[in-house]
Parts: structure tokens; sequence; C-alpha cells
């Protein structure tokens, strides 16, 4: 398949012109704010009151009139479920904690729900307001506003449509009031949103209001979705032909000419146009760029955008307004050997991302957000999968202005993907949604695709409705069948596998080109439990949970719901074998990270070896998954709270751009650079070490590494006498013979072995397990610690000073001496290994306001090395 990219489709710029709230009593409580009569301008409604349905017995009538008494009911944000309005409003102690979450009564959600809101509004003559629902409401709504009927709960229904109603002649000047009311959700029927396996389950299943709700006033003419494409011919990037379009809208029952105007760069364009009584048309400006800023993936170059603004006026008077911002790049995809390969600008894209989930109560968080986009980049991860959780519009601005791909598309195992139940309304609301989101996604330049189906791909007549809603969007980006290998009728096969694993395997399993393995495309897969630092769980397990860790058969109820992977089960009986069994919980989550970070670095080091792999190349790695909706022990590499441990630094040394990485499988060294210049002139250092510290095999081989690739670099040395656990170190120098990258590994003599015939969907089991122990027996490490501060930074450098290796050692900024950790912290490295003499320096970087005025206090400790602070 080839597609154009369609760059950035930003959100309007005038949605940021929002009124302030006026701080002025309405009934029962709550603060009102002034609907805009300027043309183009938006609001958007920043606070409800909620209130159940079984006591706002009223009905909409009654309760979309201001002078309804809403006394009792409770204030919450703009965007908010009904539990995470109750959950604002201190309804239930800390849901994150134990199992209070328990505590939260899922009858309350089988009733419908009502927000309301009291406005001020001063209409102009001859303006036009309209009332926007940014995403539908979940699970349908009714929408009131002056007593009068807006819209109801088979109009507005399904999790994504956008809806925009003319609510001109239903406002009043002054005082009015908008209701809407919000159905009980049951993602098993509704289109709606389920968090699966993901984590234990909202009660409310979303139930309410998780977009915005706004009201736009402009004039006789309205300016809607303004997108901009951008033809870069390839591969000279010299040029480009920038197409800037926008809907223009007659909202009256005559016929009107407008003079539409778009400024791209410098240079303004007009258009003269007619419209009749209520007519939509699209006006479209092309413009020829000569040597675009091209935006490019992170790792390949930087991202630049564009901004397109367009005006609307009537007889010389401003009518509307409108604006985009967009980056000039081109994506495409094609299959080649079965396998989905992404391309950007004319390069080939290797994709190694993880999977997101939003808050499990969709609480929009931006700064947290943010700092998880920040996160991702500093590890080097290049996309994130959007599995049926296409969050709101910041999530897509930041990934334009980071240079994250992201991959978007419906969800699995709910009735998303139970074809067999749709009925003619939930076809029309599939395509609504599909409609919706492309054309509010459609020019971000960050996006790689779209894809229909999860699972499973859908039947012809739902894969028509999907392709026929994209078209009607203009969204020209990949569109693929589903995140599994069989495809649907039309699309064809979508070159992704999903074979599992989604629970543990040992570094080795990555490198053999079975199932989950390095080859194709693997769209979701991981080695399941992912335990934070203790301190992290002590944040939401109490201390029985915390004592019962090392029972791998115990049912925690901060891994999943799922029966599937509710235990530690295997997972922990390979910790047992590979590392000997933990005698007390420090011990289990000091182990954990040790098996995190060697199979979570294996994983992504063998999908960025196998991308040159002529025979059975590896195209792209989804992780299952980034990050965490809620608290929990398993799929995630970095944790709620933002703590980074083994998980995330294995990954993080495996996708470093120009890296030096050892193969499991054949033994084999390879360079991968995921830059796209050649970089000639390095060589490899490989040093073998006994468990004692004592040197082996030294040996050193020039290599040149290739741009947007990888090579190999000879073979590991075999020497003799090894001990049954050992070390490598691997050094990739430069031409000056300056250090570019470090990479540590604690190998066996003994492999570990897997059983294939007994594979299930979610785990390939061990029958055999490397010998790690020793790593148990290493003599103690002293490493001298120093430390230099600045505002929102420290380094932090660790110096071996024993006779020993200092495995393993870890770094951590604390809000002062013995205080908590400062998060996030975005480290250049940690969980490192030292031997005698030798010196590394670490960089942290903070928000200098999370200190909380303490003075930031460093903390040492490693595998065998105790506690320093400093």
């Amino acid at each position: 398949m080839r597609s154009r990219a369609l760059p950035l489709v930003a959100v309007l710029a005038l949605t940021l012109a929002v009124p302030a709230a006026v701080a002025e009593p309405v009934p029962g409580g709550g603060a009102r704010f002034e609907v805009a009569a300027a043309p183009g301008d938006v609001s958007t409604v920043p606070d409800w009151r909620m209130q159940s349905g079984a006591r706002a017995t009223q009905g909409g009538a009654a309760i979309s009139t201001t002078s309804y008494a809403d006394t009792g009911w409770l204030t919450v944000p703009a965007r908010s479920t009904v539990l995470a309005g109750l959950i604002a409003n201190g309804k239930y102690p800390d849901v994150n904690h134990g199992e209070n979450l328990k505590q939260v009564d899922r009858a309350d959600f089988t009733v419908p729900w009502w927000y309301r809101k009291v406005f001020t509004a001063s209409p102009r003559a001859g303006s036009h307001t309209f009332l926007r629902l940014d995403g539908g409401v979940i699970a349908r709504g009714e929408v009131w506003l002056n007593g009068a009927l807006v819209a109801d709960s088979n109009t507005v229904v399904g999790a994504y449509p956008t809806h925009e109603f003319d609510v001109t002649r239903l406002l009043r000047e002054g005082d009015n009031a908008l209701a809407i009311r919000a159905s009980s959700a049951d993602p098993k029927t509704d289109l709606s949103i389920h968090f699966i396996d993901w984590a234990q389950l909202p009660p409310d299943f979303n139930q309410g209001l998780f977009r915005d709700v706004r009201f736009a006033t402009g004039g006789p003419v309205s300016l809607r979705f303004p997108r901009a494409t951008a033809d870069l011919p390839l591969p000279s990037l010299a040029s480009a032909t920038v197409t800037v379009q926008v809907d223009a809208r007659n909202n009256t029952d005559a016929p009107v000419t407008a003079d539409v105007s778009a400024t791209i760069g410098l240079t303004p364009l007009r258009q003269r146009v007619s419209l009749a009584a209520k007519e939509t048309r699209t006006v479209t400006f092309t413009q020829d760029v000569d040597r675009p800023r091209v935006w490019w993936p992170f790792q390949m170059g930087e991202q630049p955008l564009y901004t397109a603004a367009l005006e609307a006026a009537v007889d010389g008077v401003g009518s509307d307004a409108a604006a985009t911002t967009f980056g000039v790049r081109e994506v495409t995809s094609a299959l080649v050997q079965g396998a989905r390969q992404f391309t950007v600008n004319g390069k080939p894209f290797l994709v190694r991302g993880g999977g997101w989930a939003s808050d499990l109560f969709l609480r929009t968080d931006v700064r947290k957000i943010e700092d998880q986009l920040k996160l991702v980049r500093g590890m080097g991860m290049n996309t994130i999968r959007l599995e049926g959780k296409p969050e709101n519009d910041e999530l897509y601005d930041l990934a334009d202005r980071y240079g994250i791909m992201l991959l978007t598309g419906w969800e699995c195992c709910s009735k998303w993907e139970d074809y067999a139940s749709f009925d003619a309304e939930d076809n029309r609301v599939a395509g609504e949604s599909a409609h919706s989101e492309a054309r509010r996604i459609r020019n971000h330049p960050s996006l790689l695709g779209f894809l229909i189906g999860s699972d499973a791909a859908p039947p012809a007549a739902l894969e028509k409705v999907y392709l026929d809603a994209l078209e009607r969007a203009d969204w020209n980006l990949p569109v693929i069948s589903s995140a599994k290998a069989l495809g649907s009728p039309k699309l064809g096969p979508p070159g992704l596998k999903m074979d599992g694993p989604y629970w543990w395997e040992p570094p080795d399993y990555w490198y053999t080109k079975r199932l989950g393995g390095a080859f194709g495309f693997a769209s979701e897969i991981g080695p399941g439990p992912t335990v934070p630092e203790l301190d992290e769980l002590k944040k939401f397990l109490r201390p029985a949970d915390i004592a019962k860790l090392t029972d791998y058969n115990a049912p925690q109820y901060h891994l999943s719901p799922s029966t599937t992977f509710t235990k530690f089960s295997f997972w922990g009986t390979a910790l047992d074998g590979r590392y000997g069994r933990p005698t007390s919980p420090e011990q289990f989550v000091r182990k954990a990270q040790l098996a995190n970070y060697e199979t979570n670095r294996a994983q992504f080091e063998a999908f960025g070896r196998n991308f040159s792999d002529a025979s059975k190349p590896a195209t792209g790695v989804i992780y299952w998954m980034l990050n965490d909706a809620w608290p929990k022990m398993y799929w995630h590499l970095y944790d709620y709270y933002l703590a980074t441990a083994g998980s995330y630094f294995g990954a993080k040394t495996a996708l470093r751009p120009l890296h030096v990485q050892y193969s499991y499988d054949d033994r084999s060294l390879a360079v991968v650079n995921t830059g796209l210049s050649d970089v000639p002139g390095l060589t490899v250092q490989a040093t073998v070490f006994n468990l004692d510290g004592t040197v082996k095999a030294d040996e050193t081989r020039p290599v040149s590494a290739r741009g947007n690739g990888s090579v190999r670099a000879g073979t590991l040395p075999q020497p003799g006498g090894l001990s049954s656990t050992y070390f490598v170190r691997l050094l990739l120098k430069d031409a000056n013979g300056s250090v570019v990258d470090r990479n540590v590994y604690w190998l066996s003599t003994k492999a570990d072995k897997l059983n294939y015939n007994a594979s299930t969907w979610y785990h390939t089991p061990q029958t055999e397990y490397a010998d790690l122990k020793g790593l148990d027996k290493l003599r103690a490490g002293q490493v001298a610690v120093t430390t230099s501060s600045a505002e929102g930074s420290t380094d932090v450098t660790l110096r071996n000073t024993g006779a020993s290796v200092a495995f393993f050692v870890r770094a951590t900024i604390r809000k002062g001496v013995g205080g908590p950790e400062v998060l996030p912290t975005d480290w250049s490295d940690n969980y490192v290994t030292l031997w005698p003499g030798e010196s590394l320096t670490l960089q942290a970087r903070y928000r200098a306001a999370d200190l909380g005025g303490a003075t930031p206090s460093v903390e040492v400790i490693g595998h065998n090395v105790s506690r320093v602070v400093r």
C-alpha cells in the first residue's frame, strides 16, 4: 500500500481562547462562564455540576432550566467520567491503594447521570452559536438547553462520534442552562471504551463525559475542519506542494457569498465562494514550497511545524476563522516478505514502540502526558500504539513536537470486535466513530496509520463502513485490517503478527524466528510482569500484599483481572530457577529488576539486529505495554507514578541511537544505528570476565555502522574455564577512542531452553533455566559517589574503588536526605555495572519544583553494593 502522508491537523487555534470563568454564584453553587459572541470564538465548558439520575429524577426539560436548584450536586472538571468526578470529590478512599477500588459500588452506575451547567450568553444579531461535542457521551447522551431537547440518545451514542448543533434560536440573553444525560455503560454491548485485561476495570465503565463540550460562535459563514497535505517528491525533498482545505458552511436560509483567505507562509491566498442556503463546500488552496523544512521522527531528524491560518468574511465583515499547524512529511507502507514495512520520507522505518494505556478513569493530565512522552523519547522508543484508546488532542500535539510516531485503531475483546452482534445502529456508530476520529487526527505528522481491527479484522460489510468513513474524512495514511495475521476482504493481509508472548520469556526467546521472535511486525508482545522498585510498591500495596509477593500462586489484585494473568505463576518459577529463590520481598524486587532488564533489552535488541536481515527481516515491534492505566506490576516500561526501573533501562539500553549488542542465538555482536547516515571508523571491544572479575578474553575489531540499519561485528570470544555465571562488557568507540556506547551482560554457561510444542497464545513454556545464581555470591563491591547539582539537574559520578565488580548499581534523586524519590527523572543511564577502577557519570534531569524546596539528595545502591547517600 502506498499512501501520501497527511501532515498535522491541529485543534483550531481559537479553541485556546477560552474565556475565563466568572466567579459568580449560580443555583446550587459553581460559577458562570460566558459564551463569547465574537465570530470565530470558541468557549469550552470549564466545569460541570453532576448528579445521579436516581436522585435527579425531574428530566431534562426541568434540569436544563436556570431556575432548577442543583443543591447537593457535585462540581466536576470539564472532562470527567462519573467515577472520575466522584473521585475528585473525595467520595472514596484512595482507589489506587490496596483493594480500595472494590469499595466502589457498580450498582451506582446502572442508572443515568446528569451533567449541568449555567452560563451567560450575549448573542449578537446575525451571529450563530453552535454546541459541539468533541466526542460522544459514554454510553449515550441526551442534550438539553433551556428546557428544549437538542439531541436524543439515538443521535448521541458511542464514545467517539463528534456532533455540532445549531443552538442559536435556543440561546437567551443572560443566563442559560445546559444539561447532558449520560446513560449507563457496558463495553460488551456499547461502542465505548474497555480496559479488557489491562487493569482492574473502572466500575462505571467510563460512563459520562470524557471530552470537551464547546460553544462556537460565528457569522453567516462558518469554517470547519481545516486540513493540510504535503506532496513531497522523493527522494530529493527539495520542494513540496502544500494543499490546505477547509469546509465553508452557509449557516443561513439564503444564498451568501464569502471571501475566504488562507495564509500558508507569507503569501495570502484568497477565493470568493458562493454558497446556497445551508450549503457546505470545500475550499482548496495550493502553494509550492521550495526547500521545505521536513518533519522526521526524532531519531531521523527535526520536527518543524507550519501554520495555515484561514478567515471568512461576508460583505467585508469577519464571519469566522480557523487555523491548523502541519508538518511536511510522507508516510508509506508496503508488505515486505509478508511483513508490514513503514517508510517515512522514503526511508524504511523500524517501529520499536509500546502500547498506550489511558488513565483508568479517562482523566486528562496534560503535564503527565508530556512527562510520559519525554520518558518515551528519553528511552529511544519511536512509536506508540493506541489500541482503542484514542487520546484527546494534547497527546497528538505533543507527539508532533517530540517526533514520536502514533499508530491508532480500535480495541479488541469488547463490542468493537463482537462483529456478529452488530446491527444497523452499530454500523452507523462505528462509521461515525471512524469518520470523527480520522477527521480529528488526520493531519498530525506523528500519525503512521489506522487499524480498523485489533485481534480480528472486520467482515466485509463493516470493513466497507470503515473504509467509506475514512474516505469521507480524507484519511490518506495506511489503513490496516487488524493487528493479527488474518486480513479483511478488501485490505487483505495486514502484515502484522500477534502470536504472543504476553508473559515471561527468557532473553534467547526473542532471537528464535518463531512466534513472537524477531521477524516481521509483532503488533503486541512482551514478557509480562514488570515489578516496580519497593518504594513504588509501597505507594499502592498494603504490607500484607508486599509480604505475599513471593507466593507465585497467590492472586495479586494489582496484576490483571484476567485469570490468565492474575498470578506471577511461571514468571516466579523462572526467577527462582535462574536467579535463586528470593528469601524476602526486598530480594524479590531486586531480582525482578534483573529479569526485567535482561529480557526487555533482548526483545528490542533482537528486532534492531534483524531489521537488516534480508532473508526474514524484522520491521516492527510493539512492546506490551508502555505504561499503566492504574498502579500495577505487569505490562509497563515505567510505572503509574512515572518511576523507571529495570524494565525501562533494559529497553533504553537496547534503543540507544548508536548501539553495540550481543546476540543470544549465535553469539554474534552487532552495531545498530537508528540515524540515517553511515558512521565509519568505529571499533568494538568485547571483554569476557569470570564472576570474580578475572579477564578471560579481550578482543577489539573495526566496524562501520550502517545508517538506519545494523551490521555484524564478528562473534563474542569463547574462552574456556568460564564460571557458570559470567560477564560480558561491550564498548563501542569512535575514531578518537571515545566510548559512544557501553553494554554489560550477565550470562550463563547453561542455556535457557523452551518447549515450543507446548506454546499457548500467551507464552512458550521454559523447561531449563540459565544458571545466574552466582550473582548472589559476588563479593561486596565499593563505589565512591560524587555529585554536582544545578537547577533541575544532577550529575552523579560513580567510581569503583573496590577489588570486585560493582554490579547493577542504581542511583535515585531524593527530596532531601531520606526523602521520597523525585519523579519523573530522566536519567542518561542507570542500573550500571563497573569493574575496579572504572568510572561512569550519570546525568539526571527533573523539575526543580518537584523537590518541594528540599535540597536534592542522591542515593546509590547495587546488587552487591551497600547504600550510599550524598
